[in-house]
């Protein structure tokens, strides 16, 4: 890839965040905040005022990189929407990393469990939650508990109060390294070419009431059945 910056952004979960990069994946810069349901009043401001902070303008992006989730619809379609018109409008290259990917990556880096099975657990909703071990997910409904391997390692994120304690902080260790793993995660992707922005879909675990499934676009949900 040649040189430039890779901007990076993420808006599956309760924490957005937008990031900076070289064009090698070295993290430059980060913003990260709760984002709540205001995607769509705060992302563009928080990458505008990332890149003025940086003195890097727009031209200078070589590379967009986006978290597809899973996580809740709002976030992901507007961070998504936004991905895609920033590298539409740039004539740039576009990765979706898969979020849960990043964020065992990021787990693993931080505590040292290359090797064994790490498992990730993330809300679908007030009551269900989503469990994704090597690339695959399941849904668990309310009062359900995943059946995890003999020593598996379990990695939450978002779930105060609904996941072990343990679990609950190399969760927030994932987080805290998951704008490092998106960007190493998405150069490699952007290294071989990228994704066709018109087939490039997030994974949901969940929709609005009203919004019907549509095969390849959502992965997870409770209409789904």
């Amino acid at each position: 890839m040649t040189a430039g910056r890779i901007l990076a952004i993420d808006t599956s979960g309760t924490n957005a965040l937008v990031a900076l990069g070289e064009a090698d994946g070295t993290l430059l810069t980060e913003r990260r905040w709760t984002a709540g349901y205001r995607h769509g009043e705060e992302l563009l401001a928080r990458i505008d005022e990332m890149l003025v902070a940086a003195s890097i303008p727009l031209t200078e992006l070589v590379g967009i990189v986006i978290g597809t989730g899973p996580g809740a619809f709002t976030g992901l379609r507007v961070g998504l929407a936004t991905a895609k018109a920033l590298a539409h409008g740039l004539g740039v290259a576009i990765a979706g990393v898969p979020t849960s990917e990043a964020l065992l990556q990021a787990a693993s880096l931080a505590q040292g469990i290359e090797g064994t099975q790490a498992v990730l657990i993330l809300p679908a909703g007030p009551s269900d939650r989503v469990v994704v071990v090597a690339g695959s997910a399941v849904l668990l409904r309310g009062g359900e508990e995943p059946e995890l391997d003999a020593g598996a390692t379990l990695v939450a994120v978002d779930l105060p109060g609904r996941a072990p304690a343990d679990a609950l902080a190399l969760g927030a260790k994932a987080e805290a390294g998951l704008a490092e793993s998106l960007l190493r995660l998405g150069v490699r992707r952007l290294a071989s070419g990228g994704d066709d922005v018109a087939l490039l879909v997030p994974e949901y675990v969940s929709l609005p009431r009203g919004v019907t499934v549509q095969k390849g676009e959502v992965k997870w949900s409770h209409d789904h059945r």
